[in-house]
């Protein structure tokens, strides 16, 4: 009798550990609705990411300097939504944020190359088949870190973004806090950083070599003279007449 005492007291205290954990996990995902709500009338001064980047490169460079200019939509140049669309997610006006088929294809690919290795022993570098939005979410409230748990959260904060936000507003913050290169974020500081020149002042070929530095800004910071970024370029500039905008 006593060990059917202590075992039922054993179980009740898993369920209130069950219990409380979901709890837990429904308040985080109300928390976070609450604040992607809050993005329909605040423009965000950072993100998650950016606020990683800068505590992580001031620790080896005391001087590193963030360039982040927020502007609104009216005030970058449409061409630069039609690059980023044609070159980073041209469905992005139609999708409810999530692109399935890209992601079956990403995860068929790195199983592959997870089945192999380099060289020098490690394993090739994993893609990805984020949307805009997923990429948003992921920058403005998550870590750098991947794992299933991780990307779950992305998910559901992607479905928060589409359903709170319309497509322009997304794409609004999106482009106004992207990597351009090392402490480089948004339009207006890329536009600035690489030509000298406001984001509204942005011509159709500049717009589609920012787009094209998107997937590896810091590499292509350094390399602005890379025969793929120019070719690239060209391509991305063909396609972005046939770019649907939201």
């Amino acid at each position: 009798m006593a060990k059917t005492l202590h075992t039922l007291r054993h179980l009740n205290h898993w369920k209130r550990f069950v219990v409380l954990l979901l709890l837990a996990g429904l308040g985080l995902q109300l928390y976070f609705l609450a604040r992607v709500f809050m993005l329909r009338y605040v423009d965000p001064q950072s993100t998650a990411f950016e606020r990683s980047q800068f505590s992580q490169m001031l620790r080896t460079d005391p001087s590193f300097h963030w360039q982040q200019q927020w502007v609104p939509a009216k005030r970058i140049n449409i061409s630069l939504s039609r690059a980023v669309i044609a070159s980073e997610d041209d469905l992005f006006a139609s999708h409810d944020g999530v692109q399935w088929q890209a992601i079956e294809k990403a995860w068929q690919r790195n199983e592959k190359a997870q089945a192999r290795t380099t060289a020098n022993g490690k394993a090739p570098k994993v893609v990805g088949g984020s949307t805009i939005t997923q990429q948003l979410a992921k920058n403005l409230f998550l870590s750098g870190e991947r794992h299933f748990l991780r990307k779950g959260q992305e998910l559901l904060i992607t479905l928060a973004l589409e359903t709170c936000l319309s497509k322009q507003r997304i794409l609004e913050i999106y482009l106004n806090h992207v990597e351009w290169g090392k402490g480089v974020y948004g339009a207006e500081a890329a536009a600035r950083h690489y030509f000298s020149k406001p984001a509204a002042q942005l011509t159709p070929l500049e717009s589609a070599r920012l787009a094209v530095m998107l997937p590896r800004p810091r590499y292509f910071e350094k390399l602005q003279q890379s025969p793929y970024l120019a070719e690239r370029s060209q391509i991305i500039l063909g396609r972005m007449g046939a770019a649907v905008l939201p």
